[in-house]
């Protein structure tokens, strides 16, 4: 079973018994996403700790653009109330890179790239760059942050 997982119905139960209405209601939504990732396809499955992550990362990113779209609708309480929910679950993701340890990854990636064509990446081998870069930032970084990161090495 997946540790954190694990330590997601752990801070559960300590939210409830804290009576802890943001962080219960998160933790309940975020279970209920694992969950939901866990069941679908043709066969349910236990999540690894990389999936859980990517389910985490995706539900704050849903999150974020809610809250975007609450502050264009004028109505900053509920944009407010999204970025509660954003920042508990973040405290459950690794620690974002950098831009330079973003740039050092991407450098890396277009080492490993032209090694594998045999010459220097262009724009043309930009989606390649980009899968390399995703592979290795782990979720560590947005995937528009690594798209314009390997936009600006490529050019």
């Amino acid at each position: 079973m997946s540790e954190l997982k694990d330590r997601l119905r752990a801070d559960l139960t300590t939210s409830m018994k804290a009576r802890d209405t943001v962080t219960t209601g998160t933790l309940r939504m975020a279970l209920t996403a694992v969950t939901n990732e866990e069941v679908s396809g043709a066969t349910a499955r236990e999540l690894s700790d990389a999936e859980v992550i990517t389910v985490l990362t995706r539900e704050v990113k849903k999150r974020k653009e809610a809250a975007d779209a609450y502050d264009g609708a004028n109505r900053p309480e509920l944009a407010e109330k999204e970025r509660a929910e954003s920042a508990v679950l973040g405290r459950y993701l690794p620690q974002q890179l950098t831009d330079d340890e973003l740039a050092a990854l991407v450098d890396e990636a277009v080492a490993e790239v032209g090694a594998a064509t045999g010459a220097a990446p262009t724009m043309k081998q930009m989606g390649q760059v980009i899968k390399a870069a995703q592979a290795r930032s782990a979720g560590r970084a947005d995937g528009a942050r690594v798209a314009a990161a390997v936009r600006s090495a490529l050019s």
